[in-house]
Order: C-alpha cells, then structure tokens, then sequence
C-alpha cells in the first residue's frame, strides 16, 4: 500500500533555469526587456518598474532604491544585493532566488510568488501582504519585521530564520511550516491556522495562542 506524503508539504522550489553563458547586460530600466544577461551593478536609484527579466543574474548590485513593481522576472538569480530598499509590489516572480546581502525594506505586497527562495539574507522589513504564495523557502535569514496580512500562502518553509516581528493578520495558509522560524513576538495568533509549529514554539506561544481562543489564563 502506497504511503502517505505527511503534511506539511514541501515547498517545490527549484534553481533558475539559466544558460551557460549570458551577455554583459548595462542596467535596468522601466518597461525594459532584458533576456539571458548577466548584470553586476545598476543605479543608485533604479526603477525597473513593469519590465520583464528573464534568464538573467544579478550579482554584488549596491543601490539605494531598486523598483520592480508590477515587473515579471522568470528564472532570475540574485545575488549579494545590497539595497535600502526594494519595492515590487504587483510584481510577478517566479523561480527566483535571492542569495546573500542586505536589504532595508523588501515589499512584495501584493506580489504572485511561485518557486522563490531567500536566503542567506538580513532584511529588516519584510512584507508579503496580500500576496499570492506558491513555493516559498526561506532559509538562513535574519528579519526585523514580517508583515503577512491577507495573504495567500501554500506550501512554505523557514529554516534556521528569526523574525523579531511577526504579523499575520488574515492570513490564508495552507502547508506553511513555521518551525524553523524563530518568531520573538506575534500578532494575531488565530491566524496560525493552516501553519506548522513544533511543540516548543507552542509553548513560548501558548499566551498568544490562548488570548486569541478568549482563553483566560491565571494561576
């Protein structure tokens, strides 16, 4: 008899599908296309903004302001990005890896999220509301804020990640695996469901878990 795969599932989250060989690229535009290049800086100040970008490598770029809303980026690989901040709000990302660096804010509020891993990253301010997640790994970061109202999530994992804020309002989950994320505070507890804890992160959330059931607790 076959077995059963257990819940939670896996994340499906694979490399960029990248050629062997990509052509020196100049920087990044709005509404630009830009296909198989390999970029190593953009502007201090960048707006990408509604362009595609597909195949592509970014490495060692260190900007004050990149954005990419409502741009597509198909099989891109990112690498050792420093940025005070990124915005790609409305932003259409999949197979896309962020590896190593330092970025102030990432904003994908609003963002369609399918196979992208993070890791190896210090964010300070990480949202994904209202974004659409499918294939989410977060690995090996470290997070001041992140911000998870109203989005929709399947098949996620944190590992060896903290988080000093966690807000998950109105989250929709399905498959997120919470247990290697080191949460220090939460809002909105009953919003969990759907999620994975291990037993120790449901002691440490136990008052949380219980104010948001209308449990009183007292000694």
């Amino acid at each position: 008899m076959a077995r059963r795969e257990e819940h939670p599932f896996a994340p499906r989250v694979s490399a960029p599908d990248l050629p062997s060989e990509l052509t020196a690229g100049r920087g990044w535009d709005r509404d630009g296309e830009y296909f198989q290049q390999q970029f190593t800086g953009l502007d201090e100040t960048t707006d990408a903004s509604h362009s595609e970008i597909s195949e592509c490598r970014l490495t060692g770029a260190s900007l004050d302001a990149l954005t990419l809303t409502g741009a597509s980026l198909v099989d891109v690989d990112i690498d050792q990005l420093r940025a005070t901040t990124v915005s790609a709000r409305g932003a259409r990302l999949r197979r896309v890896r962020f590896t190593g660096g330092r970025i102030g804010t990432l904003d994908l509020g609003t963002a369609d999220i399918d196979e992208v891993e993070l890791r190896g990253i210090r964010i300070d301010y990480l949202t994904l509301g209202g974004a659409r997640i499918e294939d989410l790994l977060i690995a090996d970061c470290v997070i001041g804020s992140l911000d998870l109202p109203q989005a929709t999530a399947k098949r996620v994992r944190f590992v060896d990640t903290r988080a000093d804020e966690v807000d998950a309002r109105g989250l929709r989950a399905e498959d997120v695996d919470l247990r290697g994320l080191e949460m220090l505070s939460l809002t909105d507890a009953a919003a969990l469901r759907g999620t994975t804890l291990s037993a120790t992160q449901v002691e440490r959330l136990a008052p949380a878990l219980a104010a948001a059931l209308g449990i009183q607790v007292r000694d």
